[in-house]
């Protein structure tokens, strides 16, 4: 007996197993890939006992060889549920019938008969004799179930292929080839099932043929660019270039890059093997543009993992379910990556309306619900990073400390943090030589937020140029400081009372100033 552990696509198939075993007359399979599906709804129907048949309205009834059954029901949905009442009533085989393209049959006036004779149908088969027991599994691109059918109907999301799966679709894929194209060495083919990772099974043989195509070979890069356009193309996520640099480039915030690089061991198959929990995420709240955003770019970069962002407002749709819908599709995605890192950026933006009077149909609601959940019950490996600016809107069970391994408040830089901003942005403006006077610079900065001194070089710079092209100097730099108003001034009530807030209930990004030196500081500047 094989000492592999089972994939998630066999996993779901011992549950639709048991599920046939226990007589549930209707399964909602949610799934796009009708064929890495059926494999598996095939085998576990033949375990339960049952022949299992598929239905489609161009071809009809066909058996599991493809082969079409001409005397068995036929392209018409109402007569092949009538064929499968009739045997559940004199049959003399039990039966599982995969129905292809049933939902759009369901939908309308027009579907009215369909459905109250699919209706009738799940209410009389659980209590059909053993020996002609039928079942119906529907196979739908959504978890949009009839309400009518919605007390008979077991939903089953199908989940995207694993590393296993995608390992076995590699391998299929290469095989015919043989010695005409260079095999992947263990590496090789390592990265490349990581690239395809997050892929549906049919993508991911299709990225693998045409880099054989193109290269004679397997190339990883060519697979994860690909995979960038999928997930681009499904507008459910957005992927982000990381920071080159890693943590090394974010300055200050140490109390918070400390945590961050000691939750990186528990990835190790040591860490496994002694017990360590995956970590699940954290929330940074703070005040705007201090470098919450730039602590997930800088952290993808030092796991060396994807970075994808995570907008539940864009996904929201007009139709009732279908934000729901475009969440629960992009975390299917999530899970299957693996290890990643997930921003949700100013999360109190996406879910606004979510815990008062919204005018949305409770499309905000949905969401946050759907995000808790998941928060809640995730298994995968995914890190997940939320930003906020405001709290005062976000509901308290978002804020739980079990949702998160810890909670972030990230203040306004202080005065080493507030150097080190300076020199960064006038070496990445090319100006790191400038002689300019920078303890006087640092004490005009206070209460700056870092993209605020951030965005005191590029002003000097062009009052240096239109003023003969010159370098700046400090007396540039202090004319920038003097005509910036900081958001300190303009939302000093807002920021103190986040502060109170976060008094016992947050911890602190940044140590003290005494702590904070050196190293620590280096480069905080590029992205806020």
């Amino acid at each position: 007996m094989s000492d592999r552990k089972l994939t998630k696509s066999q996993e779901v198939g011992a549950e639709v197993h048991a599920y046939l075993r226990a007589r549930n007359p209707l399964l909602w399979v949610v799934t796009g890939e009708e064929a890495r599906a059926e494999r598996h709804l095939f085998k576990a129907a033949a375990d339960a006992g049952y022949i299992a048949r598929t239905w489609d309205c161009a071809q009809g009834v066909a058996g599991m060889d493809g082969k079409v059954s001409p005397d068995i029901g036929s392209p018409d949905i109402n007569e092949t549920l009538a064929t499968i009442s009739a045997r559940a009533d004199n049959g003399n085989e039990r039966g599982v019938w995969i129905m292809r393209d049933l939902p759009i049959w369901l939908d309308g006036t027009i579907g009215i008969t369909t459905l109250r004779l699919l209706r009738n149908l799940a209410r009389k088969l659980p209590s059909t004799p053993t020996p002609r027991s039928q079942a119906l599994i529907v196979l739908s691109p959504t978890n949009k179930v009839p309400a009518e059918l919605a007390n008979h109907a077991t939903v089953i999301e199908w989940p995207l292929p694993d590393r296993a799966e995608i390992a076995d679709i590699l391998d299929v894929t290469v095989k015919p080839y043989g010695e005409k194209i260079e095999q992947p060495s263990n590496g090789v083919r390592e990265a490349a099932i990581d690239a395809a990772v997050g892929m549906t099974g049919e993508e991911a043989a299709a990225c693998y043929a045409r880099s054989i195509v193109q290269h004679k070979r397997i190339d990883a890069i060519t697979v994860a660019n690909e995979k960038k356009r999928i997930i681009a193309k499904e507008g459910v996520l957005e992927w982000l270039d990381p920071l080159p640099g890693g943590l090394g480039d974010v300055g200050g915030l140490d109390q918070f890059k400390t945590w961050l690089k000691g939750r990186s061991v528990a990835f190790t198959p040591k860490a496994r093997a002694y017990g360590l929990p995956v970590p699940r995420g954290t929330f940074a709240v703070g005040i705007s543009g201090c470098g919450k955003t730039y602590m997930a770019k800088a952290l993808a970069s030092e796991w060396r993992v994807p970075l994808l962002r995570l907008d539940p407002n864009a996904l929201k749709g007009g139709l009732v379910g279908e934000s729901e819908r475009n969440i629960r599709k992009a975390l299917r995605v999530i899970e299957a990556l693996g290890r990643c890192v997930v921003l949700v950026d100013e999360i109190e933006k996406a879910l606004q309306g979510a815990t008062t009077n919204a005018s949305d149909g409770g499309v905000s609601a949905d969401a946050l619900g759907t995000l808790l959940t998941w928060m809640q019950e995730r298994k995968g490996e995914a890190f997940l990073i939320a930003t906020a600016n405001d709290i005062s809107n976000l509901p308290p069970e978002m804020l739980r400390k079990g949702r998160w391994d810890e909670l972030w408040w990230v203040d306004l830089p202080n005065r080493t943090e507030r150097m080190e901003v300076l020199r960064s942005t006038l070496r990445s403006h090319k100006r790191g030589d400038v002689n300019v006077d920078y303890e006087l610079l640092t004490d005009s900065c206070v209460n700056f937020t870092g993209a605020e001194i951030a965005a005191l070089v590029p002003d000097a710079l062009y009052t240096a140029f239109a003023d003969g092209e010159r370098e700046i100097n400090t007396a540039d730099l202090l004319a920038a400081a003097r005509t910036t108003v900081p958001l300190a001034e303009t939302a000093k009530g807002k920021i103190e009372a986040m502060r109170n807030w976060a008094k016992g209930k947050a911890r602190p990004a940044t140590s003290a100033e005494s702590v904070v030196t050196g190293e620590q500081n280096q480069g905080r500047v590029l992205d806020f």
